[in-house]
């Protein structure tokens, strides 16, 4: 039955007096079907008695796994440490791995120093979840050096997110600031600068934590004239070597967006295969070790008829093994900096009133697939279209922040971010692309209606010269 109409017939009222009433609610539960039990289930809040406690019990027999895990969350509300053999019985033994780790957060929910030998034992089951739960009841109790000991053991846990907390709960590890500036303050000689110069050395001279936001999509491996490496290796470790800096300079728990997609090196003859290059897949393992957090990946989606055609050939002969899709789709990688503050943190770092100026309250794309028309350049022959840049501006940074692009192009992301009322910085090292730049930024709404939007263009030479006695 639809939610809606099984909520008009089991309201908040109806449900009030199920749960004070012990054979009301047993009657009940005999005569629905699975789907309106777990309804019942999700909806029965507090338990402040005893009332519920034999039906809920009956639940566990039912063979249908959501509602046995129901009826364990339910129980836990009761904090009946009479309770802890039933769910004892539940953690060790029932197949649902569901049911299991709920019945230890529930031994953990008890609070009562008669569930950690329990707990303990549950420190060494082979589902990481149940060892989390398992953990989290045991915290409670962290100012025992016993406790202490036996979570310190899983410090050489195969699994990284129980090492995390371990490191973080019983070690004090914290991901520190190295800024003295507030979160939402920056230098003022990278606000709206264009720098002409390889960033590998601009970002040299950038502070710790400048950065409110990246949005970049670095040089396609040897496929345009700007991007010529001897290897493939070496155009993974110059990325590298860049990402590694953005993270230093981008501030605490922010975010980082990269744009790339698998390349096609055509082959030198019919005699020789071409070679297809899985650039998103081999920097994400380089970015999480770098220490920057997997948040989200965004399909990029293009018109087909903007693509280059793959698939003239196989449409002819239908061959096996010679189908070639035409590649319509690029990758908005989402990062976060590692931190141990929550995005709440990040928000409350700003006033009310510009988090108010900053929400999205425009229609938005509510899906990780954002249908883009490319945009073609004459002088530019990889350009951000402006809508790709105006989504990721307004979801991941507040007004007023800097957003910086290291390969900036034709200065897309300048435009954008000055027309939402955000800073900029860019760094470019072709002279062809700056000219380019200054043209984009000759579009924005903004540059010249605001007195701090002007745009500073400077060489790496000055560049330097301005942070002089400031690093």
């Amino acid at each position: 039955m639809n939610r809606s109409l099984l909520g008009k017939q089991v309201n908040r009222e109806m449900i009030d007096e199920l749960k004070n009433n012990t054979q009301a609610l047993l009657s009940f539960l005999q005569n629905q079907n699975d789907g309106t039990i777990v309804y019942v289930l999700e909806k029965l809040g507090r338990l402040e008695n005893g009332y519920s406690r034999e039906p809920l019990l009956n639940l566990l027999n039912n063979q249908n796994e959501n509602i046995r895990a129901l009826s364990v969350k339910n129980l836990a509300k009761m904090s009946d440490v009479s309770l802890l053999p039933v769910f004892v019985k539940y953690a060790s033994k029932d197949e649902s791995t569901e049911v299991r780790r709920e019945a230890v957060s529930a031994i953990g929910r008890l609070r009562n120093e008669q569930a950690i030998p329990t707990l303990i034992k549950f420190l060494i089951d082979n589902d990481p979840k149940v060892v989390m739960q398992a953990i989290r009841g045991l915290l409670i109790f962290a100012d025992r050096l016993d406790i202490k000991q036996e979570l310190k053991k899983l410090l050489n846990h195969p699994n990284e997110l129980i090492k995390e907390v371990i490191n973080k709960e019983v070690n004090g590890f914290s991901y520190k600031s190295n800024s003295s500036q507030k979160h939402d303050e920056f230098p003022d000689q990278i606000k709206n600068a264009v720098v002409h110069g390889d960033v590998q050395e601009i970002l040299k001279y950038v502070p710790d934590e400048s950065v409110h936001l990246t949005f970049t999509s670095p040089p396609y491996y040897n496929a345009r004239d700007y991007s010529i490496y001897q290897s493939y290796d070496e155009y993974l470790k110059i990325l590298e070597n860049i990402f590694k800096e953005v993270h230093r300079v981008t501030k605490d728990g922010r975010f980082f967006v990269l744009n790339t997609s698998p390349i096609i090196i055509p082959r030198i003859s019919r005699a020789h295969a071409s070679k297809r290059y899985p650039i998103p897949y081999d920097v994400h393992p380089l970015l999480v070790k770098m220490g920057w957090e997997f948040i989200d990946d965004i399909v990029w989606l293009k018109s087909e008829a903007s693509v280059k055609n793959r698939n003239a050939g196989f449409l002819q002969h239908r061959k096996p093994l010679a189908y070639k899709p035409n590649a319509v789709t690029e990758m908005l990688m989402v990062y976060r900096k590692k931190s141990d503050k929550l995005i709440d943190w990040n928000i409350q770092q700003y006033s009310w009133d510009k988090v108010k100026k900053s929400k999205v309250l425009d229609k938005y794309e509510t899906s990780n697939v954002w249908r883009i028309d490319p945009t073609f350049d004459k002088i530019h022959s990889a350009v951000f279209p402006i809508e790709l840049c105006n989504r990721v501006v307004k979801f991941y940074s507040f007004i007023g922040d800097l957003i910086f692009d290291p390969f900036a192009g034709s200065g897309t992301l300048g435009r954008a971010a000055l027309n939402l009322n955000r800073h900029f910085f860019l760094t470019e090292k072709e002279p062809k692309y700056i000219n380019r730049i200054k043209e984009e930024l000759n579009k924005s709404n903004n540059l010249f209606s605001l007195k701090d939007s002007q745009p500073n263009f400077i060489n790496l030479e000055n560049f330097i010269k301005s942070f002089k006695g400031t690093i």
